[in-house]
């Protein structure tokens, strides 16, 4: 700094003058940084919406617009080609009131037991005793042998089950050979086993898919806690009660939430294999819902039906999400 006389004759303190431009300087860069970050800020989202705008209108298109009409349809009595009648709620209340209807719903609720429970609780015995064994030849080949039935499409997993369940099938075969020829019977002809026969086939599609994500949900346990609680004196059981299955939540609720909506609105498994027979004894929502609008053209009915099926797949699915985040928390 130097000090020179003014016109007055007073000292005056002349500054550097780089000191003066960085003073300068700051007020306008800070002035300037909001501006780029909105900026870049706002071109960020354009880019992000472009990216998402194709996915979206296909999302439109094919499921809300869709959902629209139906909810649409559901109050009008329709058979999808002539004059439509309102009709308000009497769609609702049918679906409410008629046997068949509520009985097919409680069949889909049967169901959950055989999607959900087993192909659950199998995954998580199977997976455990994978994780127990030694990373090898084996254990791949046992992985990819599980998964397998979730690579065959359903149709033909229902075709396949539909020749082993017949007379002269190879279950009825299987029993003969091991003197339980008793049992034997046309699985799929029976009222009694019909659906627990359809309900297996489902157990057996999604077992393989419940082993291999509870198998990388175990990978993702921290190996030092089984250590420590080997070192407490902790057997297999209480490994299992005290740290796999706290560490498996968000894996369970992953795969409850699949079953279940597996469960609820099933269609191929049970339209290859039994079409709702014999009688209504496998009649479940989907096969209801498709003879309800293409066999007897009540399309309102249908879609009223259709409905209260995403309804009631909600009603069971969204607590089973919010008790898993709350328990995480």
């Amino acid at each position: 700094m130097s000090a020179v006389q003014s016109r007055t004759g007073a000292p005056a303190v002349r500054q550097d003058p780089s000191a003066r431009q960085t003073e300068r300087g700051r007020p306008r860069g800070a002035a300037q940084r909001p501006a780029a970050r909105r900026r870049s800020a706002g071109r960020g989202r354009r880019i992000g919406w472009l990216l998402v705008a194709p996915a979206l209108i296909a999302y439109s298109a094919f499921v809300l617009w869709p959902l629209i009409q139906g909810i649409q349809y559901s109050f009008y009595d329709w058979n999808g080609i002539g004059a439509s009648t309102w009709v308000g709620f009497a769609n609702y209340l049918t679906v409410f009131t008629d046997p068949d209807l509520l009985g097919s719903i409680v069949n889909a609720f049967i169901l959950i037991a055989f999607f959900t429970i087993i192909p659950v609780s199998f995954g998580l015995v199977l997976a455990t005793l994978i994780r127990s064994m030694r990373a090898g030849t084996f254990t791949s080949f046992s992985q990819t042998v599980l998964f397998l039935p979730q690579i065959i499409p359903l149709a033909a997993a229902g075709i396949a089950w539909s020749w082993m369940y017949a007379q002269t099938g190879a279950v009825n075969q299987i029993l003969n050979a091991v003197g339980l020829g008793g049992l034997a019977r046309p699985w799929l002809g029976d009222y009694q086993t019909a659906l627990p026969a359809v309900g297996l086939i489902g157990s057996w599609t999604l077992t393989g898919l419940c082993t291999v994500l509870l198998l990388t949900g175990i990978g993702k346990i921290d190996v030092s806690l089984y250590e420590a609680a080997r070192l407490d004196g902790a057997g297999w059981w209480r490994e299992f009660f005290t740290i796999t299955l706290p560490g498996l939540r968000q894996e369970l609720a992953v795969l409850i939430t699949l079953t279940v909506i597996a469960a609820l609105s099933s269609f191929d498994i049970i339209y290859t294999t039994t079409l709702g027979g014999p009688g209504r004894a496998t009649l479940v929502p989907g096969i209801s819902i498709y003879r309800i609008g293409f066999t007897q053209s009540q399309v309102g009915l249908a879609s009223a039906f259709g409905i209260i099926l995403m309804l009631l797949v909600l009603a069971v699915v969204l607590p089973i999400q919010r008790l898993s985040k709350v328990r995480d928390s």
